[in-house]
């Protein structure tokens, strides 16, 4: 229990946030249990932004029921109900949960640890098993400051095995102002949600036939063409060269790179000639493979190689996101391979490279010093060395960074980057991996100035991470208004009356005849519904050409975001805006 003497109710406590949350979740339940006492209740814990709470009931969760708990739980907060916190042995805990007709609760302190300290909280008529924290009243919690945003289905324990349970999620935040102001984000989060973007503007999508696996339409490919060119231009201009790795190799390669112990699970199979296969998720197996056709010389490192490569990895349905969670994916894999006094200057390198790919696009990032896992596959001795590398290389880069134990990778530990978006969100894409153990295990070798073999060290990172991915995070980002390199039409031309046909056609074939992607406007329709047509597909530039505009040898340029801008001549706005494509400018 959280208590006033401690003097820390705020939410710049994290504790008692995820504590006010966690009590808010209970009110929840018991506003339930008030108004359909035969609910079953499941688990309902905090988590970021909120709360949610799973319920078995034969009562549809409606927008209307949403208004009608919500009513309630004001009342139950109105009521300053203390929370009182007691333990029970094992045998009478689960009698006492049975008693209360919550079969879900006896299952799960059933399966606790025997020496689990099992406890529950009450308050008013309301008990439920939990192990806490709380704050001390339901009085404690902003009775304007809380919504209940949405109901939808969840499997009990994540199973598809088992019952689907209706789950309502929640919002609260300790006054009015977060609350508007959060679910305003909520809002332009909808909004930019690039799925709705993706069907809108005909760019990418996903069936029901192959779940998981997206397709991309034709302006959804000039996006990721666009995309591949500068990951090509930047990393040919930064010393590396590209491979091509297959999709399919051979299982025992997996047992070899320590993948089959970590993503067996998340991998797909196939037989060919009687022998087994899996279908690869992850490029850095095949990478070594390239490595190892011949022997390299001191010489030739450090050697930077770069793959645009597509890996599956098989997630569960119900954590499939878009392009944000997907099966099928092409990761902008990049390996470094190099003797020891070289690693810190490569990863400094990396770090800059990366940073010049986020602020291309605008974004500001953080970054992180994940530390490797307790399933490490090194000694304590490397992982300690491995580690005291990143931190010097950090150190020596001046930039500020988040300690993150635990979440490296097995083979090693890593430097995320976290970049946000426009909306405030916080996305993880590019990662610097320090591996050790693959060199090693796939005996990697070269010929050092001393004439003995030695291993090499090795380097994974990724800018983009996933490409789908990333192309998700920029269509919400710019909210599908694209910057013009990227956008899939960067001007229409568009004439007033049949009278500028002719000229509307010249025009067009000027801009392309430039390298620029551009559509021509010709239907019988009235200048303002092409323009607004136009808007809606986010078209950088619209041309409005009339009688004038034919006669002068100029265009009438209309911005996306800026509106009219007035007649040019057609040379001139070719200049303009060739020096934006070129530039890459946002």
């Amino acid at each position: 229990m959280i208590r006033m003497s401690d003097n820390l109710y705020t939410f710049e406590n994290e504790d008692y946030k995820k504590a006010y949350r966690h009590t808010t979740s209970h009110i929840l339940a018991q506003a339930v249990k008030r108004l359909y006492p035969g609910t079953k209740l499941a688990i309902g814990p905090a988590i970021a932004d909120g709360f949610y709470y799973d319920f078995d009931t034969e009562e549809p969760f409606t927008p209307e029921t949403l208004e009608k708990l919500e009513a309630e739980m004001r009342k139950i907060i109105k009521e300053k109900l203390p929370l009182e916190r007691f333990e029970l042995p094992r045998e009478e805990a689960v009698k006492f949960m049975e008693g209360l007709g919550e079969p879900y609760k006896a299952e799960l302190i059933r399966d606790l640890p025997q020496d689990a300290v099992i406890s529950f909280y009450k308050q008013g008529e309301f008990t439920d098993l939990c192990a806490g924290p709380h704050v001390d009243s339901t009085g404690r919690i902003k009775a304007n400051a809380f919504k209940l945003t949405s109901a939808t289905g969840a499997y009990w324990r994540g199973n598809s095995d088992n019952k689907m349970l209706q789950r309502i999620y929640g919002t609260c935040f300790q006054t009015r102002d977060e609350l508007d102001k959060h679910l305003e984000r909520i809002e332009e989060a909808k909004r930019r949600d690039h799925r709705k973007l993706g069907r809108e503007l005909d760019l990418f999508a996903l069936f029901d036939e192959g779940p998981g696996f997206p397709f991309f339409f034709p302006k959804g490919m000039v996006i990721r063409n666009e995309l591949e060119s500068y990951w090509r231009e930047l990393h040919r201009k930064c010393g590396y060269q590209e491979i091509k790795t297959p999709i399919i190799l051979n299982e025992e390669l997996w047992h070899r790179s320590g993948h089959w112990d970590h993503y067996k699970e998340n991998m797909y199979f196939t037989k060919i000639d009687e022998g087994d296969y899996a279908v690869k998720p992850m490029n850095c197996p095949g990478s070594m493979l390239s490595y190892k056709r011949r022997m390299w010389s001191y010489k030739d490192l450090p050697m930077r190689v770069g793959e645009l490569g597509l890996v599956h990895r098989h997630e569960l349905s119900g954590a499939l996101h878009g392009l944000m969670r997907v099966r099928a994916f092409t990761q902008d894999d990049a390996h470094i391979f190099m003797t020891e006094d070289q690693v810190q200057d490569e990863i400094l390198g990396v770090i800059n490279k990366i940073d010049s790919v986020y602020k291309l696009f605008g974004f500001n990032y953080h970054i992180e010093l994940s530390t490797c896992p307790e399933d490490f596959i090194g000694s304590q001795e490397m992982r300690n060395y491995s580690e005291s590398i990143l931190k010097e290389v950090l150190d020596r880069h001046g930039q500020a960074y988040v300690l993150n134990p635990g979440d490296g990778a097995f083979y090693g530990p890593k430097i995320d980057f976290h970049l946000e978006d426009a909306i405030g969100r916080t996305w993880q894409c590019g990662t610097i991996q320090l591996d050790f153990q693959m060199p090693e295990r796939f005996e990697l070798e070269y010929t050092g100035a001393d004439g003995a073999k030695h291993r090499p060290i090795m380097i994974h990172t990724v800018a983009f991470g996933s490409l789908e991915r990333f192309i998700g995070i920029l269509t919400e980002h710019f909210a599908g208004a694209f910057p013009l390199w990227l956008a899939p039409v960067q001007a229409i031309v568009m004439p007033i009356t049949d009278r500028s046909r002719d000229y509307a056609e010249r025009v067009a074939a000027a801009l392309n005849g430039k390298g620029f992607r551009v559509e021509t406007d010709l239907r019988n329709e009235k200048i303002g519904y092409k323009i607004r047509e136009a808007q809606m597909q986010k078209i950088p530039y619209m041309l409005v050409l009339g009688d004038k505009e034919a006669e002068d040898g100029t265009v009438t340029v209309r911005k996306r975001a800026g509106g009219d801008q007035g007649a040019m001549k057609l040379d001139d706005f070719i200049a303009a805006i060739t020096a934006e494509k070129d530039t890459r400018a946002v």
